[in-house]
């Protein structure tokens, strides 16, 4: 008998961690229905963009016209579709490395006005990872830098700038500009979807903010349309790839100006 009682404790700790995590798992899902209720509106980018750039026009410049100190609402979401970066809930060794071209993915999809359904999603990240193949010789861990070249030479944006200006503020301005953002994140422990303890390095999309969060396209998680944070902990999550120590990466965000 006591040769049985570890065993028998150790079954009874792993029954109770899943119906912890089981337990868990539900009340977030509770508080993130309720949550999408009192989200903002989703808005075209016609309708979102409330502050022009100062130096978009040399009429503006020499008019010295510029938006006024308060003019970024304290509401905004930009209506970009969704999707997974596994469209099929297959958490293969590509679909776990794929959070990158999803993001990027999302980004077109929103300036050039279309939607995605499992089959379109999955045939277009599995095109950027052969693309990548190509370009880079892997598609892994792309950086900051490698995903704004997926931006300017697949996806062909025009413009897009990596910022160390990194604040609730800028992304706030960005985004009342009809910019979007990507952030690389170490992700561990970021997400109470991500199966524990989350990955070292992950990439989403900022879409929109309230008062007090940002408002994501999180493709880490079939559950990641809207999916909000915190400023300080999403920002504070905020690292860039540099070969494997993420968590003292430096702090970038992509910002995406439309075509």
């Amino acid at each position: 008998m006591r040769r049985l009682l570890p065993i028998v404790i150790g079954v009874i700790a792993i029954i109770a961690a899943g119906f912890f995590a089981l337990n868990r798992t539900r009340i977030e899902e509770v508080r993130r229905a309720a949550e999408q209720k009192t989200l903002p509106a989703a808005e075209s980018l016609e309708e979102a963009v409330t502050e022009p750039e100062t130096t978009s026009t040399p009429m503006a410049v020499a008019a010295n016209i510029s938006p006024k100190p308060n003019s970024i609402t304290s509401e905004k979401n930009l209506a970009v579709p969704f999707t997974s970066q596994a469209p099929y809930g297959v958490w293969d060794e590509v679909h776990e490395e794929t959070c990158e071209e999803a993001s990027a993915a999302m980004v077109d999809a929103f300036y050039t006005k279309r939607t995605f359904t499992p089959e379109s999603a999955e045939r277009e990240l599995l095109a950027l990872v052969d693309w990548q193949k190509k370009r880079f010789g892997y598609f892994e861990d792309t950086s900051a830098e490698e995903v704004a070249v997926i931006l300017r030479e697949y996806y062909k944006f025009p413009r897009v700038l990596i910022s160390e200006e990194v604040t609730v503020s800028s992304i706030k301005r960005e985004i009342a500009r009809g910019n979007l953002i990507i952030l690389p994140l170490y992700g561990r422990g970021l997400n109470p979807f991500f199966t524990p303890p989350g990955p070292d390095y992950h990439m989403l999309l900022v879409k929109g903010f309230t008062e007090t969060k940002f408002i994501t396209n999180d493709p880490g998680t079939r559950r990641g349309a809207d999916f909000t944070y915190t400023f300080d902990k999403l920002l504070s999550a905020v690292h860039d790839w540099n070969g494997g120590d993420v968590i003292n990466g430096r702090r970038v965000m992509i910002i995406v100006f439309p075509k």
